[in-house]
């Protein structure tokens, strides 16, 4: 059985006073809730903050939303591993769609910063996903087949046993428009078959695939409901503590 893994990406949102307050109200609700993996991932300027707030908690774990592949050096505005790992971060966001749209970064980009994450015992959260042109064009099995096989060029079936990868539907992104969970479902196993011929069936099945588009209390049970979703990437939806500790919690009543 995958263990369910629910982040929440804040984006380029929040203070350090509203990180502050999100904290104090959300691990009152979530309270020691233990049976997903709960992951927060505040922007930069928080992440030390946020780090001190959690070191007395075992449930909620720290990400980042970013890194550079390379180690310290000459890489004006980028953060290292190992500036990450000094704050106890144990999760990295690579690929994300926004960063692919507006920031350029290519399969091969994530390919060498997902390299970087592992070297140094970081989870990496590979994010894959098309566009609503390349959905209408019927191009989605090989837009995700593509993005996978660059993003995971060249990683051994036990480095890709150690990532997690997020499913995100661009389309579904910030517009309030989510994949049904058939639509979300059949992406999320096509996935899975795909890393079976990249690796092998037994890997295939260990490899957690979350996904990420208009997560949300009310609908995050017939997500969390279908066989081959393993958790959520949260947006908007995750800077509202209790809210976002409603998701957790509609997550553990799927659990049985």
């Amino acid at each position: 059985m995958r263990r369910k893994i629910i982040a929440a990406n804040w984006k380029m949102n929040m203070t350090n006073d509203e990180a502050e307050g999100f904290l104090e109200t959300f691990l009152l609700e979530v309270g020691d809730e233990k049976r997903v993996d709960v992951v927060l991932v505040p922007s930069f300027t928080t992440l030390a903050k946020v780090s001190e707030k959690l070191s007395s908690v075992q449930n909620v774990k720290l990400g980042a939303q970013n890194m550079h592949w390379e180690k310290p050096g000459a890489f004006t505005g980028e953060i290292s591993a190992e500036m990450l790992r000094e704050l106890f971060v144990r999760y990295v966001v690579l690929g994300h769609s926004e960063r692919r749209a507006l920031f350029g970064e290519t399969d091969a980009i994530v390919n060498k910063k997902t390299k970087a994450a592992l070297a140094a015992t970081m989870t990496p959260i590979v994010c894959i996903g098309e566009t609503l042109a390349e959905r209408d064009a019927g191009q989605v099995e090989t837009v995700l087949e593509t993005q996978l096989r660059g993003s995971l060029a060249d990683l051994t079936p036990a480095q890709i046993e150690d990532l997690v990868l997020a499913y995100e539907p661009v389309w579904a992104i910030g517009t309030g428009r989510t994949a049904t969970p058939q639509q979300a479902q059949e992406a999320h196993a096509f996935i899975r078959k795909t890393l079976a011929a990249i690796s092998d069936d037994a890997i295939a099945g260990k490899v957690r695939i979350q996904y990420g588009g208009s997560v949300k209390p009310a609908n995050t049970a017939d997500l969390m409901s279908q066989p081959d979703i393993d958790g959520a990437l949260v947006g908007g939806a995750s800077l509202e503590p209790r809210g976002f500790a409603e998701i957790i919690q509609a997550t553990c009543g799927t659990l049985g």
